[in-house]
């Protein structure tokens, strides 16, 4: 008997991307993503930022905490979420990253119903792009020489950590 609870992935719909922002609020709200991962620098943390809009105005922010708290999954788009707050929708908004999410932030993104993600860029990390293109979001990388400059000088730096951020275990 088919657990009726479940959704086919064939039957799966593209979510609603008709608010894409043009290219100057992409600009300018990825600028505020990139401030957000310097502050988490500046902060002893990884530099990953985010910002989730709606209707042109940020309405959530957040950076990798994840040593600053010591929380694994205080990741800067589950930081960003956490800071939002509950909403009865996400479906009009845009998720900001300065890197392409993670496994725990794609799902997130996909469980909530956030359409658009926006991404500084995805050479530093192999991401989960597909994943949520395949469950309808409208994925856009950037490929932005500034975040990942940022990321890489970090994850150059402090190996260990940046290792630990994303689950690969070192001899």
């Amino acid at each position: 008997m088919p657990d009726k609870g479940k959704t086919p992935q064939k039957d799966l719909i593209k979510r609603d991307a008709s608010h894409m922002p043009g290219a100057d609020e992409i600009k300018s709200f990825m600028d505020e993503a990139i401030r957000e991962a310097y502050n988490g620098l500046e902060e002893g943390g990884i530099p990953i930022g985010s910002v989730l809009v709606r209707k042109g105005k940020i309405i959530g922010r957040g950076h990798n905490r994840r040593i600053q708290f010591g929380d694994p999954t205080a990741h800067a788009e589950i930081d960003c979420l956490r800071a939002v707050g509950r909403l009865r929708s996400f479906k009009d908004t845009v998720l900001y990253s300065t890197l392409m999410p993670c496994a725990m932030c794609a799902g997130a993104s996909i469980q909530f119903g956030v359409p658009i993600v926006i991404a500084g860029e995805n050479r530093t990390f192999a991401s989960s792009r597909h994943w949520m293109e395949e469950n309808g979001l409208t994925v856009v990388d950037l490929d932005l020489d500034e975040c990942f400059e940022m990321l890489k000088k970090f994850a150059d730096e402090h190996p260990s950590l940046w290792n630990e951020d994303i689950g690969v275990e070192l001899d």
